[in-house]
């Protein structure tokens, strides 16, 4: 990448077998930054200096995305599986995408870096994983932030009809390899360039040179495997242990924001609030007139909700 986060160094660091990127700055209590899909750590450019002035922030590239390499890489090296078998679909390596094994990666790259005790806020896959910190290292994670974003439980049990149109890319990419690879290696900029643009309300919000670099990252072979992994892993890992941890009424125990686009006049087909209240008792809730890019359309509104939920 070419583009720096203004104050921030960059540093790489191999955590749990998975070669990380991220970029640090700043001074103070730890707060942790991820990003979602199609995007690397880019995305909190305008966020994280000002969360800089009070914080030691650190904002990594998802395992396989950006310049982070895959989680575990010596399993997702092997060969792919055949598609289908006997017993279903073909789930080989998904498993290191599932965001319980992301969180365990980003929980143990904290502790090496020093910081036992942490905030997280997470973006789309990134607050999927915010999410799952939460929940399985609730004694480490002090406030969380989840932006634009639902449970895989909560959001494959909402969409249906015009919603599951809406949402065609959850499908899409879960398929089993190497179909979505394929198809999307046939012309990467159209099919990620889609999600840049379509999700973007606020003009200028992705300046060109972003979304080139943005481009240029999702045009690598391992980089879009590793997103249709990803997204494999949301239906066949993420979806049961959500299921799992709310049959056991498992909840965040730590002060929780809610972030999300208004969708205007067109209604969303699920309820926010209500969902995240189910999931967190101690919760803060926004909506802002924007896209999907909360962090890059509204960075100032997101700065100061993050900066009210640390206190």
């Amino acid at each position: 990448m070419t583009t720096r986060i203004p104050g921030f160094t960059t540093r790489r660091l191999t955590v749990n077998g998975t070669d990380l990127h991220f970029a640090t700055g700043g001074k103070g209590p730890p707060l942790l930054l991820l990003h979602g899909f199609p995007q690397t750590h880019l995305t909190w450019r305008s966020v994280a200096p000002a969360l800089a002035e009070s914080h030691t922030v650190i904002c990594p590239d998802l395992p396989g995305y950006g310049d982070s390499g895959p989680p575990n890489a010596a399993h997702d090296s092997d060969p792919p599986s055949p598609p289908f078998s006997d017993s279903g679909p073909s789930t080989a390596g998904v498993e290191h995408y599932s965001k319980r094994a992301m969180a365990t990666t980003f929980a143990e790259l904290m502790t090496t870096l020093g910081h036992q005790r942490f905030a997280v806020a997470g973006h789309d896959r990134g607050g999927l994983v915010a999410f799952r910190l939460a929940l399985d290292h609730a004694d480490r994670v002090t406030h969380t932030a989840v932006l634009d974003v639902l449970p895989a439980v909560d959001i494959f049990g909402a969409l249906a009809g015009a919603g599951g149109v809406f949402a065609f890319h959850l499908y899409f990419l879960a398929h089993p390899e190497p179909l979505p690879e394929r198809m999307i290696a046939a012309d990467p900029a159209a099919f990620f360039g889609h999600f840049l643009d379509t999700w973007t309300k606020v003009p200028g919000a992705l300046p060109e040179a972003i979304r080139s670099e943005y481009l240029q990252a999702l045009k690598e072979p391992s980089v879009i495997h590793a997103i249709c992994q990803d997204y494999r892993a949301g239906v066949f890992f993420d979806l049961e242990h959500d299921k799992e941890d709310k049959a056991h009424g498992r909840r965040l125990s730590m002060p929780v924001l809610a972030m999300w686009q208004d969708p205007g006049e067109a209604p969303l087909p699920f309820d926010p609030a209500a969902i995240w209240q189910s999931w967190a008792p101690t919760l803060t809730t926004k909506a802002l007139p924007c896209g999907h890019f909360l962090p890059e359309e509204r960075p100032e509104e997101v700065i100061t909700a993050l900066r009210s939920l640390l206190g």
